[in-house]
């Protein structure tokens, strides 16, 4: 599958840049449009072209290879299989807490303070209401 992979991104970056030598040699149609006006051909300059060329044909046939690389590039990236059935966390590696430096005191806690079990975020309802 991995080897897969690699061929299918590396034609894909050669078919990119064979679009864009394609498109770079193409004659474009704004090049007729000054003598065009001119020239009394100004009917064909917003009609029908006529029929394809090689470097049209050859462009649009680039195109298709290039769509159906995109899709299965895009395709291989997201359908890889899964290890596990849970979450990403499952995965993370387990931490541990570090030590203090060695020679260091825990800092004391500020004058009048109450030392409490409770986390940080929680406290008691009765210390936030405030008196009427």
């Amino acid at each position: 599958m991995q080897t897969f992979f690699w061929f299918l991104l590396v034609l894909h970056v050669v078919v990119a840049l064979s679009i864009i030598g394609l498109v770079l040699l193409q004659h474009g149609k704004g090049a007729d449009m000054g003598a065009a006006f001119g020239g009394g051909a100004s009917g064909s300059l917003f009609g029908a072209t006529g029929s394809a060329n090689f470097l049209s044909r050859s462009t649009a046939a680039l195109a298709t290879v290039f769509f159906v690389t995109s899709l299965a590039l895009a395709y291989i990236a997201t359908a890889k299989p899964r290890t596990g059935t849970g979450g990403v966390m499952e995965s993370a590696p387990a931490t541990s807490e570090v030590p203090a430096p060695a020679g260091t005191t825990p800092a004391p806690a500020p004058a009048g303070a109450a030392r409490s079990d409770k986390p940080a975020g929680e406290s008691d309802s009765k210390a936030r209401e405030v008196p009427k």
